[in-house]
């Protein structure tokens, strides 16, 4: 333990060490993620269609595919350095309580007001539509991390903001719903009788929970009628996986100040952008050949795109507005059950992420909620944060993996992201300690429903 001394427990950048460019990994992959696709036309849709529904300048990080470094604009970089660079902690305590030979560590994100890493990408794309003269912007949240973040960023830039909360989230979170109307946002329990496309789904779905394919919807449709306005994603498109690059690059710089290489890199999996955030610079050694890692993405066995879905076009929302991407998908009409991670309940994945996978470059496995739960009080207890529900499944995965490690002898070094706090999860930690939390797992037959109903694309 002589050497691991000299490791501090916290690992901070200096203020001249933080990005000052995103890292776009599209540039190094030979064979590029499928573009999306006009659903009206069947054809890649252009930037002047896109433009219709993003920002103009989000709209060209979303179509490039040939920039490895996209400069961060200076209100961007200065906005960031309330919150940024985080920390990279060893788990010391929690090796010890393991007992493993295994050296773990974690990149922290919940040190901001909104709790999590969305507020990377939050920042960004306020600044973009402020710059681009608009008057607000619409979006959806799951587990209302997003939400919050971008009520933050938007209460910034003072642009309107309307939420379209997924509906089981906006009754098991109350508190977080009101950290978004506190920083003046709008917000809807989704689906709603405000739109067309919520009462349609309400019309096929009466009792329905919602999902973040339903908010979306209902999200670009209010977008779409209002002159000035423009819709704002917090996962899944290429736009955010880039703006969270952020946390891999300072995850990178962190490790190489100390000569550590990490042999494991485990996130949480829901649409991919933290996932996609973390691993994308060691991904990038991968592609050009420099270095070698195991990626694994952990994702709830209750909305198992990548381990359960299939690789094909389907829309990104189940009102069936937004253009076609092809990704590991359970099918745009999945209705997951209401479980307690809820910014892992889409029913695909990252299009970037899902061309990884499918070249198997990248690993994953799916966990039961009363697992992940089971990790993130041993985590609470040990290491003296308590984790949100989405960042416990990678919790989960490194924990498993550092016991494989006490198995086997092997000294391996785990890198996990812990993508934010729990601290407004409390009804599902009470379900946990009640012993009243159960596990869901969606059988072939309730897979294939919606599977089947997946658009036919030549």
């Amino acid at each position: 333990m002589s050497n691991e001394k000299k490791i501090p427990y916290k690992i901070y950048l200096e203020e001249n060490e933080m990005p000052k460019q995103w890292y776009n990994v599209r540039a190094d992959m030979k064979k590029k993620p499928a573009p999306l696709l006009n659903p009206a036309t069947g054809k890649p849709c252009t930037a002047e269609e896109l433009s219709h529904v993003f920002c103009d300048e989000l709209v060209a990080q979303e179509l490039n595919e040939t920039d490895a470094y996209i400069d961060i604009p200076q209100e961007i970089q200065d906005f960031y350095k309330m919150f940024r660079p985080s920390p990279l902690v060893r788990a010391y305590c929690l090796e010890e309580k393991l007992r493993t030979p295994a050296k773990i560590y974690y990149k922290f994100e919940g040190n901001n007001t909104s709790g999590s890493h969305k507020l990377n990408s939050a920042i960004a794309q306020a600044y973009y539509a402020k710059k681009q003269g608009l008057k607000g912007v619409t979006t959806e949240t799951g587990a209302g991390q997003w939400g919050t973040a971008l009520s933050m960023a938007c209460s910034y830039f003072d642009l309107d903001c309307h939420v379209y909360m997924v509906k089981c989230s906006y009754e098991q979170k109350p508190f977080r719903r009101e950290v978004i109307r506190t920083y003046g946002a709008n917000i809807t329990p989704s689906p709603s009788d405000t739109t067309e496309v919520g009462r349609k789904i309400l019309a096929e779905f009466p009792n329905s929970n919602g999902s973040l394919g339903c908010a979306i919807s209902e999200a670009v449709e209010a977008a779409s009628s209002k002159e000035g306005y423009r819709y704002v994603l917090g996962s899944v498109l290429s736009q955010v996986l880039l703006h969270q690059t952020v946390i891999g690059l300072e995850t990178k710089t962190a490790l190489d100040k100390y000569g550590i290489k990490p042999d494991i890199i485990i996130g949480c999996a829901g649409g991919g952008s933290n996932l996609g955030g973390l691993i994308s610079p060691f991904m990038g050694e991968k592609l050009r050949g420099e270095a070698d890692y195991r990626f694994i993405a952990v994702e709830p066995a209750s909305c198992p795109s990548l381990t359960r879905g299939v690789y094909a076009y389907d829309y990104c929302d189940t009102g069936k507005v937004c253009p076609l991407q092809k990704m590991y998908t359970l099918g745009s009409g999945f209705m997951p059950s209401a479980n307690h991670a809820g910014g892992l309940r889409y029913h695909g994945m990252s299009s970037i992420l899902s061309e990884l996978y499918d070249q198997g470059l990248m690993e994953a496995r799916s966990v039961e909620q009363t697992a992940v739960f089971e990790a993130a009080e041993i985590f609470a207890r040990i290491e003296g944060i308590l984790p949100a529900p989405e960042s416990s499944h990678a919790i989960r995965a490194a924990i498993d993996e550092a016991l494989k490690c006490k198995e086997t002898g092997e000294e391996k070094t785990i890198v996990f992201g812990l993508t934010g706090t729990g601290y407004f999860d409390m009804y599902a930690y009470a379900a946990y300690n009640d012993g009243k939390m159960q596990d869901y797992i969606p059988t072939d037959e309730e897979l294939q429903k919606s599977i089947a109903k997946l658009p036919k694309i030549d």
